[in-house]
């Protein structure tokens, strides 16, 4: 199967300061795999690469065939990526409702709409007069999946899906994107939580000074003497 997500050889980095060194990775339509490493490893610099808030220096990034490395973020969200970002980054003086309706697109009969987010998180429509800055954290993420999803996106973008939030409001979420799972939606997803994400994700890829280090299963993954002893230690 063509691979919806491409990234091939992709250099990037800050000013002189290069961090990522060739990460290559892909993703097929309805398939779930994560972006695994310890902190500073270049995760969210390739997020940013991605979707063009970073511009790569060398390599590739195809959206469904066609190569979008250092497009602006705009056309990347119109090829059908949607963003989740680190810290949530929701608008904090709009209420909930404001937040996702604010960059909502129309992609065709059964998309995302504001009852299908509300019945994916239904504490959303409890607060939905309420403004950003008035929600929980975990509240807030709630928020931040539902505008991702409100784009109406083929690939969904989780960059640290659960970072700071309590374990009753880490299951909420990992209990909505299996449901996105089964639905099958794309997704691409950076935490910590390695058991959460063995359970959840159909391939896993490890990141290690700006390049990709190694790649497998989820059984491979968490074998003794696998890449959690040598790669992974948050």
């Amino acid at each position: 199967m063509t691979a919806f997500l491409e990234i091939e050889d992709l250099h990037a980095g800050y000013g002189e300061a290069q961090v990522l060194f060739g990460v290559t990775l892909s993703i097929r339509a309805g398939e779930v795999v994560t972006l695994m490493g310890r902190n500073g490893m270049g995760k969210t610099t390739t997020v940013r690469a991605v979707f063009g808030l970073l511009r790569p220096s060398a390599g590739r990034v195809r959206v469904a065939g066609r190569d979008l490395a250092g497009a602006p973020p705009y056309r990347i969200a119109q090829a059908g990526l949607g963003l989740v970002p680190e810290g949530r980054q929701i608008f904090p003086r709009l209420g909930v409702e404001e937040n996702l309706v604010a960059t909502a697109a129309v992609r065709g009969a059964g998309g995302w709409t504001l009852d299908r987010v509300y019945a994916l998180f239904p504490r959303l429509r409890e607060r939905r007069a309420n403004l950003g800055t008035q929600l929980s954290g975990g509240e807030q993420q709630m928020l931040a999946i539902g505008r991702a999803l409100m784009t109406n996106p083929s690939l969904l973008v989780l960059d640290e899906a659960t970072e700071g939030l309590a374990p009753v409001v880490r299951a909420e979420i990992w209990a909505a994107l299996e449901a996105l799972k089964r639905e099958g939606l794309a997704i691409l997803v950076i935490d910590k939580n390695v058991e959460a994400l063995a359970r959840f994700a159909d391939r896993h890829a490890i990141l290690e000074k700006g390049t990709v280090v190694w790649s497998g299963s989820s059984a491979e993954l968490l074998a003794p003497g696998g890449p959690m002893e040598t790669h992974l230690a948050f």
